[in-house]
C-alpha cells in the first residue's frame, strides 16, 4: 500500500490522533478501517503506527501494525504514504518499536502490582 487519502482528520495533534479509528483508501481504491496507535515527529516527519481494525493476532498474540508517513498535496490536502527508504523505515520502526513495547510493558508492570 503506497498512498493513503486520511479522511476525516482535523489535526496534527499527535496525542489526539491514538486511538482514533480511520477510513484509508489504497492504491486501487479498496477503503479499509485502521486504528492509530501511536504518532510521532522525527526529523521533522510525522509519522503514524496504525493496525488495520479486522487483523487478527498472531500465536503470540500480537498484531502487526503498519507506518505511514503524513504529507501533503500541491493543495494543502493530507495525505499518507508508506515509507519508501529502507533507512529511514528502520529508524522509525525502531522509534515504533520502542515507544510500544515501553507501553506493554508498563500495562504489564502494573498488571502485576
Amino acid at each position: 500500500m503506497d498512498e493513503k487519502n486520511l479522511e476525516n482528520r482535523d489535526a496534527m495533534d499527535e496525542t489526539a490522533l491514538e486511538g482514533e479509528y480511520y477510513t484509508l483508501t489504497d492504491e486501487e481504491g479498496n477503503e479499509l478501517q485502521f486504528e492509530v496507535i501511536g504518532s510521532a515527529e522525527l526529523n521533522g516527519q510525522i509519522y503514524y503506527a496504525m493496525i488495520p481494525v479486522d487483523d487478527q493476532p498472531n500465536e503470540e498474540g500480537v498484531c502487526e501494525y503498519v507506518i505511514l508517513k503524513a504529507e501533503q498535496d500541491e493543495n494543502g490536502e493530507d495525505f499518507l504514504v508508506s515509507v519508501d527508504d529502507d533507512d529511514e523505515f528502520d529508524d522509525v520502526a525502531d522509534y515504533f518499536d520502542d515507544m510500544l513495547s515501553s507501553e506493554t510493558d508498563y500495562d504489564i508492570d502494573a498488571e502485576e502490582k
